[in-house]
């Protein structure tokens, strides 16, 4: 009994071989076309394009593969007609009905397809249960009353799921100020980079001052204009609170923050990270926990 990881760009897919070479497991790498993987090492490696997937299939039941893992970020290739396969035609009317339901409907279809061909899908915290913190506070700066801000999340949350898009946002002072679209939480944040060394603290009365004023005129901005969700001048105060939307498939398209979201997060101003327990990845908790205390942030799972 094998095991393949699809694996797409990002840590992820780097950890879960890691973690699988550990128990004994020598993981088959599959790699889309044009989204090589940062998996390193002497591994038995597949590319496939979505116009080929029958023979991936094919050829993963020729290599006794019984289990599969799908891993890292892959944006919707552009399907070129002229390069599917008398294996993946059969299929073209089911995926191209499933794309037009969005991402989610697209990987629920993949997912019945690979289920259908004897290949059992197996999540990435299965693999490597401590992907998943426990429930709590994970920095040495606790987070302060943050109810009307979960709250105000949790319904933006609902919304961003019936638009098929977006897992994070940005929420203060019981407002959303900005919301992950499909250019990704990383782009979310940048819109509000600022460098760490220009962030005015309590110590420094001016740079308060003329932040206080900007968002003032922001806010002030925002409401003659009717206009909700309009970027503020910086993300300062602000919680990031990224959780998957209702009814996303775990199992394939789990949440995910890292060392580089922490950094992100960091250089925006954000005042810290909030996550609900068992249902978003955190890659090396350990350095994201450093990267927060070493900027006065938190790190809060919620039960």
């Amino acid at each position: 009994m094998s095991i393949a990881l699809i694996a797409g760009t990002g840590g992820l897919p780097p950890h879960l071989a890691g973690s699988l070479m550990v128990q004994g497991r020598t993981p088959i790498i599959c790699e889309m076309h044009g989204f090589a993987s940062e998996v390193e090492g002497d591994f038995a490696r597949v590319d496939f394009r979505i116009e080929t997937l029958g023979s991936l299939l094919k050829t993963l039941q020729s290599l006794d593969v019984t289990q599969v893992c799908m891993a890292g970020a892959v944006q919707r290739p552009d399907v070129d007609p002229s390069q599917i396969d008398p294996l993946t035609a059969p299929m073209v009317p089911r995926l191209m009905a499933a794309m037009a339901k969005g991402d989610d409907g697209t990987l629920r279809e993949i997912v019945a397809i690979f289920e259908e061909h004897g290949l059992a899908v197996v999540a990435a915290h299965e693999i490597a249960p401590e992907l998943l913190p426990i429930a709590g506070v994970h920095t040495m700066t606790a987070p302060p009353d943050l109810n009307a801000d979960i709250a105000v999340a949790l319904a933006a949350l609902v919304e961003m799921g019936h638009a098929d898009q977006g897992q994070a946002m940005l929420v203060r002072a019981g407002q959303v100020i900005a919301r992950e679209d499909a250019r990704g939480t990383e782009a979310m944040l940048r819109d509000f980079w600022q460098p760490l060394e220009s962030r005015g603290g309590a110590g420094d009365p001016l740079a308060a001052l003329v932040e206080g004023v900007v968002d003032l005129v922001g806010d002030a901005a925002d409401w003659l204009s009717g206009k909700e969700d309009v970027p503020a001048v910086t993300a300062n105060g602000a919680i990031l609170y990224k959780a998957p939307k209702p009814n996303q498939i775990l199992s394939v398209d789990m949440p995910l923050i890292g060392p580089d979201t922490a950094m992100q997060a960091a250089e925006a101003g954000v005042a810290g990270i909030v996550i609900p327990a068992g249902k978003v990845i955190v890659l090396d908790l350990p350095q994201v926990v450093a990267i927060l205390n070493a900027q006065d942030m938190f790190l809060q799972v919620l039960p």
